[in-house]
């Protein structure tokens, strides 16, 4: 790996490319420590280290963006409004066949048309989630004094959701720079970014907790679960395929054989996405009625879903494993294999083509998903699992389980893009 990644910082254009996404992530970090305009931050640490309710949702909120919520800075919302237009366009397509039908035909015409509507659901979705961020922030006191709409609140307000809104916007076209001069996928690195940056304070406050204990146990555990994922991730089921022979002329074509790789964990990290986002809306909602200092069924919401209780868990456990199979079901439907698979003219050794064939992976990917479905679970009920056993002072791990999930994604994606380069110019690659 390490020969390989001289190879390429030899070449002038790989180097340029990494050197250009290694600036840009440390212009994102930057900007993940200006803070957003009226912010009391010395009231902002108090409840985050105070261990009240809301405190624990926003640190809960605060895992995937790299401290810029704990720091409310103007990436607070960081890419998360983009994350959730994407997922909302993907699946409103499929709903409307003719409108899916005539976007494929289009093919790259008609993906940017779906990037350009992503895009301006982004803009709506920046300044709700910038308000729910704000509003449950200003029911405590003297964090926000300035936000609300009240008489000489208005410009204040409008200035800080229009400042997170841009931040958001920014965060976006710092990643399309990534993906378009840089190496990887821009987006999955800016994330990555985010979890990667909350490393050193982890591993402060596990020393200043448990010393070399806490620190060693934590390495371990980290380590095992990277390998987990990745034994998972890269685990697919191969269905042999056969093609048959052309006659064109005097020429044959076609009659080889291969295979359909189906992963075991097709849905990736949507079905964390989703399931966090149902879990926190509830809390984000009850934060308009909470009162500072009082008791109501309000502040026992946020209490619920901000908690470590079992029954969270098993909640936010049952939810992945649902939406798992429901992604994965989206995602099978538009890849539509069979159809595929008949117009080159392929099929399955001893499966009818059409239906039956359609019958047949459907019901391979329905079995080999359970496996992708409980393995997302474990992942995300892990910290819990962890912080039940009680064996250490501190209950933060290095890196949250779905966080690695993201970092061993991104890792990997980025290390097979700088492999194919590296393949193109006659070197050896990261992957053996």
């Amino acid at each position: 790996m390490i020969e390989a990644l001289r190879n390429a910082l030899r070449l002038p254009d790989l180097r340029r490319r990494l050197l250009y996404t290694g600036l840009i992530l440390v212009i994102f970090r930057l900007a993940s420590n200006i803070p957003v305009p009226g912010v009391d931050r010395v009231a902002l640490e108090q409840l985050l280290t105070g261990g009240s309710a809301t405190g624990q949702l926003i640190n809960l909120i605060d895992m995937l963006s790299g401290g810029a919520i704990a720091n409310f800075s103007v990436l607070a919302a960081s890419v998360s409004p983009y994350v959730t237009a994407s997922i909302v366009i993907q699946l409103l397509v499929p709903i409307f066949p003719s409108l899916e039908q005539k976007l494929r035909e289009e093919g790259e015409a008609g993906q940017r048309k779906q990037n350009q509507w992503t895009f301006f659901l982004t803009v709506p979705l920046g300044l709700l989630y910038s308000f729910g961020l704000a509003q449950s922030l200003s029911v405590q006191a003297n964090i926000l004094p300035n936000f609300g709409f009240q008489q000489g609140q208005i410009l204040s307000t409008i200035s800080i959701l229009f400042t997170m809104t841009a931040g958001t916007m920014f965060a976006v076209w710092l990643g399309e720079l990534i993906t378009e001069q840089g190496i990887g996928n821009g987006l999955s690195l800016i994330i990555f970014g985010g979890i990667v940056a909350r490393l050193p304070r982890n591993l402060v406050q596990l020393w200043e907790t448990d010393k070399v204990l806490g620190v060693v146990i934590f390495l371990v555990l980290t380590v095992v679960t990277v390998l987990f994922i990745v034994f998972v991730q890269e685990g697919e089921r191969r269905i042999k395929v056969q093609y048959g022979k052309r006659v064109r002329g005097m020429k044959v074509y076609g009659g080889g054989s291969t295979y359909i790789p189906l992963k075991v964990n097709t849905a990736g990290m949507i079905p964390l996405i989703f399931a966090q986002s149902f879990l926190t809306f509830p809390a984000v909602i009850a934060q308009f009625f909470v009162k500072p200092g009082q008791e109501n069924l309000a502040s026992g919401i946020v209490a619920f879903f901000s908690s470590n209780s079992p029954w969270y868990a098993l909640l936010y456990f049952v939810m992945v494993v649902g939406f798992t199979y429901f992604y994965t079901d989206v995602m099978v439907q538009q890849q539509n294999l069979p159809e595929t698979l008949q117009r080159q003219g392929g099929f399955i050794p001893g499966v009818r083509p059409g239906k039956k064939t359609e019958e047949f992976i459907n019901n391979i990917y329905r079995r080999i998903t359970l496996a992708g479905a409980l393995f997302l679970g474990v992942v995300a009920v892990l910290p819990y699992l962890i912080g039940y056993l009680q064996f250490l002072q501190s209950n933060v791990m290095l890196i949250a389980s779905s966080g690695l999930l993201i970092v061993v994604g991104t890792v990997v994606d980025t290390m097979r893009q700088l492999e194919a380069q590296l393949l193109m110019r006659h070197y050896e690659g990261f992957l053996q």
